[in-house]
């Protein structure tokens, strides 16, 4: 299980490479703005995935070797860190090819696996597991926004609900990522690694929808920054709370 970790840790950047050169069909940035939203971030935004992708290649490859293919949290991670990244693998060539419904199917899917492994390693602190619990904390509160503006994506691609008025259930789905983020944030115990990919990519929309002509846009870009707001108050008075105790 430890070597298929690091296969599929290897695997993400390689396809995600080969995705943005085209061989899977448009890129994602391509086909982003093919089907604009109210949750949709800036571009740079995205550059963190070379961040993730580092250091999960770096906690794959770390975990494999050594006295830790002995640690018994890491052994039980290991499972689900793989389904993580080989889903979010998948999803790249998928998105590619424009399937929309699977997409959102394997990003809640790899969420749910990586947020699972973060809140393990999150209750198991030690400097011997410091490399895992930042690698898959950031790429699961990457996943929990990206979910979401997959979702959002999705609806706007299918027509499934109005492409010209989009506020109202664009705050719907900024009411449950808001609940996602603050709920697994919570059971973290205020994950701070977790929490500033999250907030970097929530300030990105509000970049993205400040400057953004659909309608609501406006009003979709403070929803983001106070959601970053109570996310950062949040992680703030858990903190405070594990530092009385």
């Amino acid at each position: 299980m430890r070597l298929l970790v690091l296969m599929c840790a290897i695997a993400m950047p390689l396809v995600g490479w080969l995705s943005q050169t085209g061989a899977f069909g448009p890129d994602q940035g391509t086909i982003s703005n093919r089907h604009p939203t109210l949750l949709v971030a800036a571009g740079y935004a995205f550059s963190v995935w070379g961040l993730i992708f580092l250091l999960d290649v770096a906690y794959a490859a770390w975990q494999a070797t050594g006295r830790r293919r002995a640690d018994p949290v890491l052994g039980r991670v290991a499972p689900a860190a793989a389904l993580g990244f080989a889903l979010s693998t998948v999803w790249m060539p998928l998105f590619s090819a424009q399937l929309f419904g699977l997409c959102v199917v394997v990003i809640f899917g790899a969420l749910a696996a990586l947020a699972w492994a973060a809140v393990i390693l999150s209750a198991a602190p030690g400097r011997g597991r410091l490399l895992a619990w930042l690698a898959l904390s950031l790429h699961a509160g990457w996943l929990s926004l990206a979910a979401f503006l997959n979702l959002a994506q999705t609806i706007v691609a299918y027509e499934l609900l109005s492409t010209s008025r989009m506020l109202g259930w664009s705050l719907a789905l900024w009411a449950a990522g808001a609940a996602v983020l603050l709920a697994l944030n919570w059971r973290m115990r205020g994950n701070v690694a977790y929490v500033a990919v999250a907030v970097w990519g929530l300030f990105a929309v509000w970049i993205k929808q400040t400057g953004w002509p659909l309608a609501g846009a406006t009003t979709s870009a403070w929803v983001a920054l106070a959601i970053a707001a109570a996310l950062v108050l949040q992680t703030v008075a858990l903190r405070l709370r594990m530092r009385h105790r």
